[in-house]
């Protein structure tokens, strides 16, 4: 994990391209966190954590490939010391649940920005 006057280093993982290059635009103004890298899918947020090793995987929990428990569960077995915040356009009750279980928070797409910076910055802490 960073230093306490450092960024949070981010992988965000979203397959939406519109969602995914908005948000990246957004937390790229902010100087308490730092986007390592972006990425539309499962298979490929697992190499990703493994080359840049962020603090906090922003996590879409429906992608295309396999679903953001399972890539969290891939991370996890992988030896990634990367902590979770899943994102959720519709979060049922069974993703909040799962989110639950695995520990880490879950954040609808409509709370905004700085719902998710409350949840990463969280995160980061743990």
């Amino acid at each position: 994990m960073t230093g306490p006057d450092e960024p949070v280093r981010i992988l965000l993982v979203e397959d939406s391209d519109v969602y995914r290059e908005s948000l990246v635009y957004l937390l790229r103004m902010r100087r308490d966190v730092e986007v390592v890298a972006a990425v539309a899918d499962g298979a490929s947020a697992v190499r990703a954590c493994r080359e840049f090793e962020p603090d906090v995987v922003v996590l879409d929990y429906r992608l295309p490939d396999i679903d953001g428990a399972e890539v969290a569960s891939q991370l996890d077995a992988g030896g990634s010391r990367a902590a979770i915040v899943y994102l959720s356009a519709s979060a049922g009750r069974d993703e909040y649940d799962a989110a639950s279980s695995a520990g880490a928070p879950l954040v609808r797409k409509d709370e905004g920005v700085d719902a998710l910076l409350r949840a990463v910055h969280a995160a980061a802490r743990r």
